[in-house]
């Protein structure tokens, strides 16, 4: 097996990110972790993925996103088939803040 794909360190990562307390430290972490291009990636998913959400058509994100129909296409398949990370996120982030 890898080193990137040893579970320890993988775990690692997923225990700092489960220990961030709030938006900025979080920000703050990622800025650190990840390139700017790294961001901007994970940025566009979150927005495709919450657009998938709402009902959006293929050709209306692409617009309003920039997103390739591939990401697109990627996005919607993790929504339907992949870990549930974006179905357990997304309805968190549509409750109304305290």
């Amino acid at each position: 097996m890898s080193k990137f794909l040893d579970k320890p360190a993988s775990d690692t990562l997923y225990q700092a990110i489960a220990s961030l307390q709030s938006v900025e430290e979080c920000r703050r972490f990622l800025q650190d972790l990840c390139t700017v291009s790294e961001l901007k990636a994970m940025e566009q998913r979150m927005e495709v993925a919450m657009l998938l959400d709402q009902g959006l058509i293929y050709s209306d994100i692409l617009e309003r996103t920039g997103a390739s129909s591939a990401t697109i296409s990627r996005v919607n398949r993790c929504l339907h088939y992949g870990a549930d990370g974006y179905n357990t996120v997304i309805p968190r982030l549509k409750e109304p803040k305290e």
